[in-house]
C-alpha cells in the first residue's frame, strides 16, 4: 500500500540537506586537526582524538535516540535533536581548551542524530517502487555533507578561524530545525513501547535476522576504512612534501562526491534487484582504492583519484546495505537503522583511532597496508554472506508483537 503522504521531491530535497548539515557536524573538525592541535597547545595525534570522541558520541546517540523514531512523532523528535546539537556546536566555538573541546564534540556527536531519524522516515514515506531512489537520494545529501564539511571548514578557517565554522553550523541547525517541524506531515500515531523494551527490541531484530548481521558486519568494516583513510590523509597532506593548509586539504573532499553520486546510482540499482552484486563490485573498488592510494605518497594527482574511487564504493556500499536492511522490516526501520548506524560508528571510531597510531608507528604506508587487509576483510564477508539467505531480504516483515 503506497504511503499517505508520500515524499515529494521538495521534501526529499530538504530531508538530503538536513542529512547533510547533521552529518557535516561530524567531520568540521578533521581537516582542521594540525590547526587546532597549534591554536590549543596539542600533538597532532592527540588531535586526532577529536574525531575518534565525535565518532563514539554519534554510535551512542544513535542506539539511544534513533529507536525513538518507532515509537514518536519525528516532527517533534528530529526539530528537538537538532536545537540540542545547536547547543553542542556552541559549546564547540567557545572551548577554550582542547580538553574541554574534547567533552563538547563527544555531545555534538551524540546530539547529532537527525539524519539517522530522516533517512528511515524516508523510507517510511517512500512508495515500494521508488523507495531505492528515494532513501538514495536523501543518503546522497548525507554523503554530500560528510564531503563537503571538509571543504567549507577548511575555507572558513583559513578565512575566520576553526571556532567560527561551528557557529555557523549552530545558526544552520536552528533555521532546519524550524524548516523541518513545519514539513514533516503528522503520521499516525505508533504503539506506546517502554523505553527500555525498545532499545531491547534492537538486539532482538539484529537476533532474528541473518541478513542484518551479515549487513552490519559488513558496514563496521566499511566505515573502519573511510574513517582510517580520511584521517591519515589530512596528516599526510598537512606534512612533508605536500605542507598544504588547512584550505587546500579540504578541497580534496570535493573530489569525493562522486560517491554523493554513486549513491544514488546504486539506490536505482537496488530497486533492480541487483544489490548483492552491486555490494561486491564496491567492496572490490575500495580494496583498489587502497592500491592506488599506495603510491600516491608523493602525487597529489594520485590522491584525488585514491580519494574518488574509495569514495564511491564506500558510499555505494552504504547505501546499497541500508536499502536491503529498509526491506527486512516496516514497522522497526529505526530500530534496524540504529543497529546498521551503531556498527558503522563504532567501526568508524577504530578507524580513526587507528589512524593515529597507524601514523605514528609507519606513516602513510603502514596506513594504506591497513586499509587494503580491511578492504580485503568486507571483500571476504560479502563472499560468505551472499552464498546464504540474503538473496534479496523478505519485505516487510513484521515485529511479533510484545517485542515492538
Amino acid at each position: 500500500m503506497p504511503p499517505q503522504h508520500p515524499m515529494t521531491r521538495g521534501l526529499t530535497l530538504l530531508f538530503a540537506v538536513a542529512c547533510g548539515l547533521a552529518v557535516g557536524n561530524l567531520y568540521w573538525a578533521q581537516p582542521l586537526l594540525d590547526f587546532i592541535a597549534r591554536d590549543l597547545h596539542a600533538s597532532t595525534s592527540v588531535a586526532g582524538w577529536l574525531v575518534t570522541a565525535t565518532q563514539i558520541g554519534y554510535a551512542a546517540g544513535i542506539l539511544l535516540v534513533v529507536p525513538l523514531g518507532d515509537v514518536l512523532q519525528r516532527r517533534r523528535l528530529v526539530p528537538v535533536m537538532l536545537l540540542c546539537s545547536a547547543v553542542a556546536l556552541v559549546a564547540c566555538a567557545s572551548a577554550p581548551s582542547f580538553p574541554l573541546l574534547l567533552v563538547a564534540t563527544t555531545l555534538l556527536g551524540t546530539t547529532t542524530v537527525a539524519g539517522q531519524i530522516l533517512v528511515p522516515l524516508a523510507g517510511d514515506l517512500a512508495d515500494e517502487e521508488h523507495r531505492g531512489r528515494v532513501v538514495g537520494t536523501v543518503v546522497s545529501g548525507l554523503l554530500t555533507g560528510i564531503l563537503a564539511s571538509r571543504t567549507i571548514s577548511g575555507l572558513v578557517a583559513e578565512i575566520a578561524g576553526w571556532r567560527t565554522i561551528f557557529a555557523a553550523a549552530a545558526v544552520a541547525a536552528v533555521v532546519l530545525a524550524v524548516l523541518l517541524h513545519r514539513a514533516i506531515p503528522a503520521l499516525p500515531p505508533k504503539d506506546a513501547v517502554p523505553y527500555r523494551r525498545l532499545l531491547a527490541s534492537v538486539a532482538q531484530v539484529v537476533r532474528r535476522e541473518r541478513a542484518v548481521r551479515w549487513t552490519l558486519a559488513m558496514g563496521a568494516t566499511t566505515m573502519a576504512v573511510f574513517t582510517l583513510f580520511w584521517t591519515s590523509l589530512t596528516f599526510l597532506l598537512s606534512g612533508p612534501p605536500f605542507h598544504y593548509s588547512v584550505a587546500v586539504i579540504g578541497l580534496f573532499g570535493l573530489a569525493g562526491l562522486a560517491g554523493a553520486v554513486a549513491a544514488q546510482r546504486a539506490g536505482r540499482l537496488h530497486d533492480r534487484g541487483l544489490s548483492l552484486p552491486a555490494t561486491g563490485a564496491a567492496a572490490a573498488l575500495a580494496l583498489v582504492s587502497f592500491g592506488v592510494a599506495s603510491l600516491a605518497a608523493h602525487s597529489a594527482a594520485l590522491v584525488v583519484v585514491a580519494v574518488v574511487l574509495l569514495d564511491i564504493a564506500v558510499q555505494g556500499l552504504n547505501l546499497l546495505n541500508q536499502s536491503r536492511l529498509f526491506a527486512v522490516t516496516m514497522q522497526a526501520r529505526s530500530r534496524v537503522n540504529t543497529a546498521f548506524v551503531t556498527c558503522n560508528f563504532l567501526g568508524g571510531a577504530v578507524g580513526s583511532a587507528t589512524a593515529s597510531l597507524l601514523w605514528s608507528a609507519g606513516g602513510w604506508n603502514a596506513v594504506t597496508l591497513a586499509g587494503a587487509g580491511l578492504s580485503t576483510v568486507t571483500l571476504l564477508v560479502w563472499a560468505v554472506g551472499r552464498r546464504g539467505a540474503l538473496r534479496q531480504a523478505p519485505v516487510s516483515r513484521p515485529v511479533p508483537a510484545g517485542t515492538a
